[in-house]
């Protein structure tokens, strides 16, 4: 690894672990009473319900594929997804989502346009969800700093901006390859969102998976005997999510736990509870990324465990995708 890639992964990780060093520093003395207090045994229903959201996701996955005409089975979808985001977690600016490019291709023949557009549509669906959530909590919640409703605002507008992009820009043609590529690019979105049925499919299913997203956080903050309402939690995940969307950390990390401690924060937890249930909400859910990208591999073979190999040590280039 070349000393400009080296740092593209050294210096990122080295501001998630300041933010987190500092968030726990600042209530080290509370940390001890906090974690005393906690009763371990939600962490198993955390656990649980951690493992069931990726296969709603994988389920998600495998109908957009579907309705690009690409045919694959649950457990590869969900496969699929583990191995893209256990790349993520150490590949800067999220650059480990071509790693879902790469399986397609290998294990289905997907073209390269296909792999990229179910992954624009999943994405899409992701953001323009928590946006909406995010929207619908804010009245519920007093005192949130101004920055928050500026952050939900903004994303529904890009969201909507694409939208308006979608319809507009999709059926024309070009002379110019690369205009060509986005104009597929585009109707290739449009054939696997749009439409009543196919939207509503999405739509319902995002939905389903963000509120389980959150759950996971509830379970853990009632571990350690706090009754935050729900919408609160959701509020947490969205903006949390909203500012891990920022490729400055891989995976997010420091920025997210960062985000969803300043939102409990201010919603009256203490400080020292609201971090660690930032902490372990985001550690959790890593580490069930991690274990489930590890198995995944096992699944794929070791072809994918080369690639993820050459992901983490030159990062993804040109050649890997030919």
């Amino acid at each position: 690894m070349n000393m400009k890639k080296a740092g593209a992964v050294i210096i990122p990780t080295i501001i998630a672990a300041f933010i987190i060093g500092y968030m726990l520093f600042r209530v080290w003395d509370d940390l001890i009473v906090a974690v005393q207090s906690a009763t371990p045994s939600y962490l198993i229903l955390a656990v649980v319900i951690c493992v069931l959201a990726w296969f709603l996701r994988g389920f998600r996955y495998q109908y957009i594929l579907e309705k690009l005409l690409v045919r694959i089975n649950m457990w590869l979808s969900t496969a699929c997804i583990y191995v893209s985001q256990t790349a993520n977690l150490i590949v800067p600016a999220r650059l480990g989502d071509l790693v879902r490019l790469l399986i397609l291709r290998h294990e289905v023949d997907a073209t390269y346009s296909k792999g990229l557009s179910s992954l624009v549509v999943e994405r899409f669906f992701d953001i323009i969800t928590i946006a909406i959530l995010g929207a619908m909590a804010l009245p519920f919640a007093l005192n949130m700093p101004e920055w928050f409703s500026t952050v939900i605002a903004f994303t529904l507008v890009l969201c909507f901006l694409f939208l308006i992009i979608l319809f507009a820009f999709g059926k024309l043609s070009s002379t110019n390859k690369y205009i060509n590529l986005v104009l597929n690019l585009l109707n290739e979105v449009k054939q696997a969102s749009l439409g009543l049925y196919a939207t509503g499919i999405l739509g319902v299913s995002s939905i389903i998976i963000w509120l389980t997203d959150s759950a996971i956080c509830w379970v853990i903050a009632m571990m350690f005997q706090q009754s935050i309402p729900f919408i609160i939690i959701i509020l947490a995940i969205v903006i949390g999510n909203l500012v891990k969307a920022v490729p400055l950390t891989p995976g997010g990390v420091g920025t997210y736990e960062l985000a969803v401690a300043l939102t409990l924060e201010v919603s009256g937890t203490p400080a020292a509870i609201a971090t660690l249930i930032a902490v372990i909400d985001h550690l959790v859910k890593n580490l069930i990324t991690l274990a489930g990208g590890i198995v995944s591999l096992y699944v794929f073979g070791e072809w994918s465990v080369d690639l993820l190999k050459r992901a983490f040590s030159k990062g993804l280039d040109k050649g890997d995708m030919v």
